[in-house]
């Protein structure tokens, strides 16, 4: 358990009373999922971002191979990819709305639901713990607190 002296974590890091060495584990467990979906929706972005840059590119490689006589090509490539939906009815900007409104905000908003019901909002009690476990005390560089 975290400790609750002067040079332990400030209030809004310590365990409150009665919550269980399970609970903050499975609080730690929920919330180091929800960051890898942080990461996940990160990449989803990139992925948006880097197709519309290419999809944007597109002007200047059908503009190129009609200059160089492939205007067949050319017409292909503005025709069946230039503007094309990445995936069934949906451009990148669509799969970013749908993630964003549907399965991130459902985990977020589970996240801070059992954080409010298990540990009355408190944050990275797991992480505060490791911390209070693994830091030197009193030594500089290693305060409890900012």
């Amino acid at each position: 358990m975290a400790s609750t002296t002067s040079d332990g974590p400030d209030a809004a890091h310590r365990r409150p009373a009665g919550v269980s060495d399970k609970s903050v584990e499975a609080l730690g467990k929920l919330s180091e999922a929800l960051e890898t979906v942080e990461r996940a929706r990160g990449r989803l972005y990139d992925l948006h971002q880097l197709i519309g840059h290419a999809d944007l590119m597109l002007d200047d490689a059908v503009a190129l191979l009609r200059e160089a006589g492939h205007t067949e090509l050319a017409g292909r490539v503005e025709t069946e990819l230039l503007g094309r939906n990445v995936v069934a009815g949906r451009w990148t900007f669509q799969l970013v709305e749908d993630f964003d409104d549907g399965y991130y905000a459902l985990f977020r908003e589970l996240d801070r639901a059992a954080r409010e019901q298990v540990a009355g909002g408190r944050r990275h009690l797991f992480e505060a713990e490791m911390k209070e476990r693994r830091r030197t005390h009193g030594r500089a560089g290693h305060e409890a607190t900012p």
